[in-house]
């Protein structure tokens, strides 16, 4: 009795989390009319499912996997409706236009005889002291390569009215006059044909959330992958291997340490571990070739409990656009997640009384995606204390668990990317924070979410540099996609409650 009074009231402590996040959302929409309406429906449309899922979940009904996805069909199909409305409703916005005085004066600089030019645009103010010490400062970009720079701005494109230092380039505020995405693409083409490959041009947004313009030096790009970086990564990787072979003889009851000779028994499950693995990171290349983006060399995590962590994959060159950041990070975990969902529906499937795994049911608890999936396929096979499964099960489910916590919103994990991608560094950033409380409060109960807690804060806790295009969003599929990964990575790494356990009668 006590554990169901303290479920109810988790889950409505839930439910009004939920409800006033929506409401937060509609009080910071409503001032933005039709548009923010339909941007904080949208938002309505995603979270629908979760907590229907959920809110059902909790009450001991459950979904079965044709309706899991045909909820998911619908929420999707109505994100994308909306979507279209926003994007119709924002065309019909009047995008603003220069006063007379800012297109005489830019006009002037361009039309004017070459003897009456003054050094650059007149329209361009240049900064060069520095508002907190009133010190002077020196653009660091020579004179010639800041008036070709300064001549790419147009009415039509980037009204630029400020230019500023910053790092080794130059910051230029002013009116973005299109489409983000053209704008960017015309003055990068200028760019490249006034001064060729030796600078860089980003469109991002400022403090102020206001569309600003940074030109840095080609020296600045990230730099490749060292031969001592070579060297580590092929390091982690043998000693993946090796982690990979001792949690199949873990699994099977024995010390592949101190039995090598067994290493045929391990093998199966090593090659499904590398299986997960290898086709994320494959999928990660085909991606990133396909937009011309550099990957560094993968440098595994290897960890006894499930043989590997994932990989760490740096970028070493810049991003086009958020769409390429979403794309790439997507592929790698929708590849994995799809052979290690593949493994586990298949083996139990073919899981039947003799299977070579006998494990206990409360195996099944672990995971509200797992245990659902069981349930449908197994049915009242998991009302025994000991439930015979095919290997696969295991496998796929060791898959789902690399997968899932690589889909954490936490720095440069895919998860991250992902959440980076669709919302931005703002929102990427709390949600690297929340994760790391969140793994502080598991850990005290789990030590392995310390351990992970750890190796994010070390290795992977800073975001993406930003592409070279930020203003421009992925489209409303691919932010539906990267909703959909991040709540199966929940599903899978959420675990059941005994008393929701037993309402779908898995165990005693």
């Amino acid at each position: 009795m006590p554990i169901v009074a303290s479920e109810n009231t988790a889950t409505i402590a839930l439910v009004l989390v939920a409800l006033g996040i929506l409401g937060w959302g509609f009080y910071r929409a409503r001032p933005f009319g039709k548009l923010g309406i339909l941007a904080w429906l949208q938002s309505v449309a995603l979270m629908s499912p979760w907590l229907l899922f959920f809110g059902l979940f909790a009450a001991g009904i459950y979904l079965n996997l044709v309706a899991v996805l045909l909820l998911l069909v619908a929420s999707t199909g109505l994100y994308i409706y909306l979507g279209r409305q926003l994007r119709k409703a924002a065309s019909d916005t009047v995008l603003p236009r220069p006063d007379a005085a800012e297109v005489k004066s830019q006009s002037d600089a361009f039309s004017a005889p070459e003897s009456q030019r003054p050094p650059g645009p007149e329209t361009i103010k240049i900064v060069t002291s520095s508002p907190a010490n009133n010190e002077s400062e020196i653009i660091p970009v020579p004179v010639e390569d800041l008036k070709a720079i300064q001549g790419i701005f147009g009415i039509d494109t980037f009204f630029a009215t400020e230019t500023i230092p910053y790092q080794d380039g130059v910051i230029l505020k002013g009116n973005l006059r299109g489409d983000p995405e053209q704008v960017h693409s015309r003055l990068t083409a200028s760019l490249e044909e006034k001064l060729n490959d030796r600078y860089r041009l980003f469109l991002v947004e400022n403090q102020d959330e206001k569309p600003v313009v940074i030109i840095l030096p080609s020296t600045n790009d990230p730099q490749p992958t060292t031969v001592s970086q070579k060297i580590l990564a092929v390091v982690l990787l043998l000693a993946t291997i090796a982690t990979s072979l001792e949690t199949g003889g873990l699994l099977l009851s024995f010390d592949f340490f101190n039995s090598p000779a067994r290493y045929l028994e391990v093998l199966p499950i090593a090659a499904g571990i590398w299986a997960v693995l290898g086709s994320g990171e494959i999928a990660r290349r085909v991606l990133a070739n396909r937009y011309k983006v550099g990957l560094s060399w993968p440098f595994f995590i290897p960890t006894l409990q499930i043989g590997c962590f994932g990989a760490i994959d740096r970028f070493e060159s810049l991003l086009p656009n958020r769409k390429v950041l979403f794309d790439i990070a997507f592929a790698g975990s929708a590849a994995g997640g799809i052979v290690s969902v593949l493994m586990l529906v298949t083996g139990l499937l073919l899981s039947h009384p003799g299977s070579l795994f006998q494990i206990p049911a409360e195996f099944f608890k672990g995971s509200v995606l797992v245990g659902t999936l069981a349930k449908v396929v197994l049915g009242s096979a998991l009302q025994q204390q000991i439930v015979d499964v095919h290997p696969l099960v295991v496998i796929g489910w060791l898959g789902l668990v690399i997968t899932a916590i690589n889909l954490m919103p936490a720095g440069q994990l895919d998860g991250g990317r992902i959440v980076q991608a669709i919302y931005g560094r703002k929102i990427a950033s709390r949600t690297t924070l929340a994760t790391f409380v969140v793994l502080a409060i598991v850990s005290l109960v789990n030590p392995l979410a310390l351990y992970w807690a750890i190796v994010i804060l070390i290795l992977q806790r800073n975001l993406e540099r930003p592409s070279l295009n930020e203003l421009t969003e992925p489209d409303d599929a691919r932010a539906a996609l990267g909703l959909l990964a991040l709540f199966l990575m929940i599903a899978a790494l959420l675990p059941l409650t005994p008393a929701l356990a037993g309402r779908l009668g898995i165990g005693n």
